[in-house]
């Protein structure tokens, strides 16, 4: 009877155990990057829902964006409850609830409703992760660098986004099952990270009790010319400039040989060099700078993107895919570093939740171009976005560096 007690609680210490040795910040980013692959595995699926289900572009690019739909509310309900109760009791039932949306686009098959239901379930779990995460990384990370914090839940945003569609683009084509199977290594990467990230470290921050006075902060930071000018009009290039990469490009040529795996791989190929690209903000420093030089690699990516219509050479896709994804980690943690340098401690998760907000509008692109393609040409379309955004850039320029506050 003595010695059955440490055999009981064995099982239970070694996780912990394991988890304690992680760095804090890390265990939280690795929670982003779980949510993360959740979220952006759909996009390896598109091929799959309309080649085995007979589903319309429409539909599939309707199911891909109405994501969103969950997230943008999640974002900005679920952050200002993260910033006055803490962001561990908001983010635990996220990693629950990305595990079952995944469930439930596991048993849908071509249900059109419980497939939706996925998706807004992904989104959902999106937002209340993405906003109280990226706080709480940041607060994980006072010891180090302005901006750090930023950097490293960009990060791991990205590489959860990049790594979702690659693997799951890789089961769909060559395992069977192509509707179950791929999502499959997101339940057992949930199962790990449930292990490593519960327990994770919450630092004590000041929150304010004056809650007409926090808003009033809050207010003001979103009215700042640095937001105006500097994240509100270049937010929604984010997921804008990603999402047209591997979800339009595609459309431009044919894809002979291992479609859906080629489409995973582009939408991979795409984030993974979001990912790559980030320390560069770092030696850029200013977040003007940073998102000025995302909005030029976005431009070179919409102009390369128009060659690949006109030429039909398909190997431009990789390099258009390369540029769009420069554009999208660049003026993601772009954005992310402005946002940081304006919030005060008790309002970053709110702030967070609005910037996120604005970019999860790119979503939308890949209905958009869908939409826009059955009345212009592709060259037209490519055209149209070099334009708005290099209309963008002397704004973002004018505006005024922002301070810490």
């Amino acid at each position: 009877m003595d010695d059955s007690t440490p055999h009981a609680t064995t099982p239970a210490i070694r996780p912990r155990a394991v988890a304690g040795r992680v760095p804090g910040w890390a265990r939280v980013a690795l929670a982003m990057f779980a949510v993360g692959w959740g979220a952006n595995q759909f996009a390896a699926m598109l091929l799959v829902y309309r080649d085995e289900d007979g589903a319309s572009s429409q539909v599939v690019t309707a199911l891909f964006g109405a994501y969103a739909l969950g997230l943008i509310p999640a974002l900005l309900i679920v952050a200002p409850i993260s910033d006055r109760i803490g962001r561990r009791r908001v983010v635990r039932p996220v990693l629950v609830l990305s595990t079952l949306a995944t469930v439930v686009l596991i048993i849908a098959g071509d249900s059109f409703g419980l497939l939706l239901l996925g998706r807004l379930a992904a989104g959902v779990a999106s937002g209340a992760a993405f906003a109280p995460g990226t706080a709480w990384v940041k607060e994980l990370s006072a010891d180090r660098p302005t901006g750090t914090g930023a950097r490293r839940a960009a990060l791991a945003l990205s590489a959860g986004f990049g790594s979702g569609p690659l693997v799951a683009g890789i089961c769909a084509q060559w395992l069977p099952a192509p509707t179950v199977l791929p999502y499959v290594p997101h339940l057992v990467l949930m199962a790990f990270v449930i292990a490593i990230a519960w327990h994770a470290p919450e630092p004590f921050v000041p929150r304010s009790s004056d809650e007409p006075r926090r808003r009033s902060e809050v207010r003001e930071a979103l009215l700042s010319r640095p937001f105006l000018m500097g994240v509100l009009l270049t937010a929604p290039w984010v997921f804008g400039a990603a999402s047209t990469s591997f979800a339009t490009l595609p459309t431009f040529v044919d894809i002979g040989v291992a479609p859906i795996a080629v489409t995973g791989a582009l939408a991979g190929l795409t984030l993974w060099t979001g990912v790559a690209i980030q320390p560069l903000g770092r030696r850029l420093g200013d977040p003007r700078r940073i998102i000025t030089t995302g909005l030029a690699a976005a431009v070179a990516g919409l102009a390369t993107g128009l060659v690949l219509d006109l030429t039909g050479a398909a190997w431009l896709v990789l390099p258009s895919a390369m540029l769009l994804g420069a554009a999208y980690g660049l003026v993601l943690v772009g954005g992310l570093t402005a946002v940081e340098a304006l919030a005060r401690p008790d309002d970053l998760g709110t702030l967070n939740a609005v910037f996120y907000s604005l970019t999860y509008v790119g979503f939308a692109a890949p209905l958009l171009n869908t939409l826009a393609l059955t009345h212009v040409s592709p060259e037209t379309l490519m055209l149209v976005g070099i334009a708005v955004i290099a209309a963008t850039v002397p704004l973002v320029l004018a505006a005024r560096p922002s301070r810490p506050r």
